[in-house]
């Protein structure tokens, strides 16, 4: 399948491109300059088409090294014959150039001016001087150019514009646009890194991952979970950019293939020190002149890619020992040096190491790449380790989800422990791997029962206090969950391990109770580390609690600021790691209102964590959030979907999300047109929230029940404004009480605070309803001033639809019981099937079809579904 590349991410540049090319005064063109691929000939391609389509006559002409020998050798297809007087050579060029001027003049375009004789760089020149036409000059930069066209902006002649490789944002634009369809973003981050944004790059690489199937559709978004071996077209494009090299320089260039970054000390030790100057030189090197390391690299990413799918298998395996060996010897200092030496070792000719592999797989876990750690812990295992290196093994595997492996590799763990500790260590991962990984969450809490009474010593027992007091918070037990946490915690140095597990549980116990200032007091003074080897996995899965509770309390700025901060931390990481960010920024833009951004994120990641080995509940948050997210976007048929897969992947070792799975089953009714059942849907969450003791879910969930238009929470939000602190509380206690008096200047105060807080979304319901009121009363001023109000925050969140929103859509108001069954009619519900899903009779709802057709001047029922669809703009679908 032949794929169109558009333009894409130079919208800024084209329109700079316009205006230099329209201008009657001072320069009288433009030029483009840049790295070879960049798209510097394409842009200028479409900068002539698009005056074409303005009447101007438009020229092309390409400068070659072979035709730079011939005077006007570029312009040879325009003026024919070269001639042997230059005077006349050039008057006869100019002529003909400039012959049969449309309505708008003439634009030449001249591609690669570099290459262009000295003739033809005269003529250009003239042409400028003599502003007799417009002119669109490509040129690689950095390559030798005739001074007549250097004149060109030098002098004041044309503008100058510098084109750069896309940026990371425009590249997975681009890429999303030639494959009709959403990008992983790590896939998409890992083609801009290789690529560095070089367009010409960027198209041969995507075209032969394509065709090895490395980059393909799965569940509906473009991913590349592997890679392939550079195609022969992009091979000759790397080299044609290399050039050749000596032998020498071929050592360079494969050093760093292998082994890049390395220290300039260290490659020219490895090579000689005028082959490493003289590939700096040429530009095949970059030393970064930062720092004492001076570290070396190839100038480009792909230089490596090819290089190394050339090299012969025994010279790999050769010069990864050689580089292995240099790392080890001068010190290997950083663990990422450790990482690198262990990683060339285990591919190379050296006799395996089984310390240092171990050592460089709890460093891999410490990166999250958990396919690297389970690799180095199994070669560690086979070349002899012991304890740790078969626990790295298990803890590797079951952070992977591949949990039945991490559950075998247990037993093996278990009878080579030795002591309390050691029985320690193989317990946490073990009830980690059954709660988690295999859903025996009874298995696991018994298990841990049983390791408590058999533990004395007192950093085993605070590490295993610290993991129960997670499970307690988890499983929807907030005060035992607090209790523990505080123990451990007061305990003198617990640990890294038992203070991460203590964070989860006191985490879950006061935030979910609503106590979220002393829950950051406490956070604040903690040392929460984000990089031991036995940690990184339970920071992401702490970070999510926090992110969980931030949203509930309306800490909106911390929430953005932690997502934020995760994404950083998984952006070059391979496996799971990106896939956690993704469900990080769908519940950050769920708390401000972005349905489809959250959508897209879920999406993202629920579709790639199907692919994958889920290590423990993703797949279900994952689905939670775009469950709740597409109901919200007002997309009935896929949220109703979404929703039957979320019922199936519910993963028991988080009860404590069984509010928020009522919740999302809320926005589906709610997207349905189904309000009162929305409506029913939210009071039941609430319900579980107070059996938990969650009384920041209970606002949240009372909250989202005035947001649908119910009038009677606001006593019980009121109540719950004096026990649950953070913004969040205050403003929902603020809008049920203007709800419940019908107060519409309220709501609009309400809203204005919503909107201030960061929760966009909530603030366009209250401003819709307050609309409505001011309508019901009589201010038809006051309500268009609100319903503008509403539909600009609406604008903010994606468009999202909601039934507060969707009531001012309306252009005859129908009653709420009116729009809502026109709302399930026009979501495909027969008369009998809207009596079933609201407990009426069929007599009942046709009573209100037939009002609601009356209202809105249709005729018939599938009239007023086609008249509600349109109106309301319901559907949407992410794209895919």
């Amino acid at each position: 399948m032949t794929r169109v590349w558009p333009l894409a991410g130079r919208s800024r540049e084209m329109r700079f491109i316009a205006d230099m090319t329209r201008r009657r005064s001072g320069a009288s063109g433009i030029v483009l300059a840049g790295e070879a691929g960049v798209g510097k000939t394409r842009l200028a391609r479409e900068a002539l088409d698009h005056a074409a389509g303005r009447g101007v006559t438009v020229r092309w002409a390409g400068a070659t090294r072979s035709a730079r020998s011939l005077p006007l050798g570029a312009f040879g297809p325009i003026v024919g014959e070269p001639g042997t007087d230059p005077i006349r050579l050039l008057r006869r060029a100019m002529d003909t150039l400039l012959a049969n001027p449309g309505p708008g003049g003439v634009l030449i375009g001249i591609d690669d001016a570099h290459l262009l004789d000295d003739v033809s760089a005269l003529l250009v020149h003239q042409l400028a001087l003599r502003r007799s036409a417009t002119l669109v000059v490509t040129l690689r930069s950095g390559e030798p150019t005739p001074d007549a066209i250097t004149a060109l902006w030098k002098d004041g002649h044309l503008g100058r514009l510098d084109l750069q490789p896309l940026s990371e944002d425009e590249t997975a634009g681009l890429l999303e646009a030639v494959l009709g369809g959403q990008v992983d973003s790590h896939s998409a981050h890992d083609l801009w890194k290789i690529t560095r944004g070089n367009l010409l790059f960027l198209h041969h690489l995507v075209a032969a991952e394509l065709d090895s199937g490395h980059l393909r559709e799965v569940n509906g978004i473009w991913r590349r979970p592997g890679r392939s071996r550079p195609s022969q077209q992009l091979t000759e494009l790397v080299d044609a950019r290399i050039g050749r090299l000596s032998d020498e320089l071929c050592e360079v260039v494969d050093l760093l293939a292998f082994g890049e970054p390395l220290g300039a000390s260290l490659l020219t030790a490895l090579a000689t020190p005028s082959a490493v100057e003289q590939a700096e030189r040429r530009g095949l090197i970059t030393i970064d002149g930062d720092g004492r390391r001076l570290p070396a690299r190839l100038a480009h990413p792909l230089y490596g890619e090819v290089q190394r799918a050339r090299t012969s298998t025994l010279r790999a395996r050769a010069l990864r020992g050689r580089l292995a060996t240099a790392i080890t010897s001068s010190g290997a200092r950083r663990g990422e040096d450790l990482l690198r030496a262990a990683v060339l070792a285990l591919d190379s000719d050296m006799a395996p190491d089984p310390a240092m592999l171990t050592d460089a797989g709890w460093r891999a876990t410490q990166l999250f790449d958990l396919g690297l750690a389970a690799r180095l812990g199994r070669a560690a295992c086979v070349a002899g380790g012991g304890f740790g290196s078969h626990l790295l093994l298990a803890y590797a595997l079951s952070w992977q989800g591949r949990s039945l492996e991490a559950e075998q590799q247990l037993e093996r763990v278990f009878a080579l422990a030795e002591n309390d500790d050691q029985r320690t260590a193989a317990t946490v991962p073990m009830v980690g791997n059954l709660f988690f990984g295999l859903c025996r969450t009874d298995e696991a809490e018994s298990i841990l029962r049983a390791a408590l009474d058999s533990v004395s010593g007192r950093p085993a027992r605070l590490v295993l206090e610290a993991m129960s007091s997670a499970v307690d918070g988890l499983l929807g037990r907030p005060r035992q969950a607090v209790a523990r946490a505080r123990a451990v915690l007061a305990a003198p140095e617990p640990g890294d391990q038992a203070v991460l597990f203590a964070g989860w549980g006191i985490g879950l116990g006061l935030g979910l109770q609503g106590r979220t200032g002393e829950l950051l007091a406490i956070l604040a003074e903690l040392r929460l580390p984000a990089g031991t080897s036995e940690t990184s996995m339970l920071w992401f899965a702490l970070a999510q609690i926090r992110v969980v509770v931030l949203r509930m309390a309306g800490r909106l700025a911390d929430l953005r600021q932690l997502a934020q901060h995760c994404a950083e931390l998984a952006a070059d990481t391979p496996g799971i790691a990106p896939l956690i960010s993704d469900v990080l920024l769908a519940e950050s833009e769920l708390a401000t209102g972005r349905a489809r951004t959250a959508a897209r994120a879920a999406h993202r990641a629920s579709a790639a964590l199907a692919e994958e080995l889920d290590p423990g509940g993703w797949v279900f948050n994952s689905r939670l959030s775009l469950t709740e997210a597409l109901g919200m976007a007002g997309d009935a048929t896929a949220a109703r979907q979404s929703l039957t897969e979320l019922d199936r992947v519910v993963h028991p070792a988080f009860a404590y999300r069984a509010p928020d799975i009522t919740l999302a089953r809320a926005w589906v009714a709610a997207a349905e047109g189904a309000v009162r059942e929305a409506i029913g849907h939210a009071h039941h969450a609430a319900e579980t929230a107070v059996r938990f003791g969650h009384a920041a879910q209970e606002v949240v969930a009372l909250h989202t029940a005035a947001c649908f238009g119910d009038h009677t929470v606001g006593p019980r939000l009121a109540e719950l404004a004096s026990i649950v602190d953070g913004p969040r509380a205050q403003l929902a206690a603020a809008h049920g009480t203007a709800l419940a008096r019908q107060n519409g200047d309220a709501l609009d105060a309400v809203s204005a605070e919503l909107e201030q807080m960061g929760t966009l979304l909530i603030a366009a319901d209250a401003a819709a309803q307050a609309s409505s009121l001011h309508q019901r009363h009589g201010s038809a001023a006051r309500s268009a001033v609100s319903a503008a109000r509403a539909r600009a925050l609406a604008s903010a969140c994606d468009g999202a639809r909601t039934p507060a929103l969707a009531a001012i859509t309306q252009p005859v108001a129908l009653t709420a019981r009116e729009r809502e069954i026109a709302m399930l009619v026009a979501n495909g519900l027969s008369n009998k099937d809207v009596a079933e899903r609201l407990t009426v009779s069929v007599r009942t709802v046709e009573g209100h079809v037939y009002r609601a057709c009356t209202k809105l001047r249709v005729a018939d029922r599938a009239a007023l579904a086609e008249a509600i669809r349109a109106e309301t703009n319901a559907s949407y679908s992410p794209r895919l």
